[in-house]
């Protein structure tokens, strides 16, 4: 188990495969549109350590103070993670039932309620016929609300 936050992150990037890796990168400059980000430059550096050391770190992020460095972690994780949900949910049934789910939510929210209950009714539809049905009391909990 690590002992400290950055190892965290650290630990996470040497568990990529070479594919997820590549694409992190391509998701990453496809939402920003540019290619030379501190994040990705980040992510090099922590890629190429061989154990995590923060004084190195520092040295090979010119430009970045301490505590730029500690956000610039932060954010990178959770785009990490963002990056391997996208590549990952097709082999997932439930990550896919998540999205399907987080999908009729936000449509809800929206005020878009006929397209909020088609995702719900997808999500109930393969959740039956996979059995998942622990999944079910969630969708509807949230159909029960669009329907008053």
């Amino acid at each position: 188990m690590p002992k400290k936050p950055s190892d965290i992150l650290f630990q996470l990037i040497l568990s990529l495969e070479k594919a997820e890796k590549r694409h992190f990168k391509l998701y990453i400059t496809r939402s920003s549109g540019n290619e030379d980000l501190k994040i990705i430059k980040l992510f090099d550096v922590l890629d190429k350590m061989d154990a995590y050391d923060e004084k190195v770190l520092i040295k090979k992020m010119k430009g970045v103070t301490k505590p730029q460095l500690s956000n610039l972690k932060s954010h990178l994780y959770k785009e990490l993670l963002a990056s391997l949900r996208l590549l990952k949910s097709n082999d997932s049934l439930d990550l896919q039932l998540n999205e399907l789910f987080d999908s009729a939510h936000i449509l809800y929210k929206k005020g878009l309620f006929f397209q909020s209950l088609r995702a719900i009714d997808k999500a109930k539809e393969v959740a039956n016929v996979n059995q998942k049905f622990f999944f079910l009391p969630l969708l509807l909990s949230l159909e029960k609300e669009l329907k008053r």
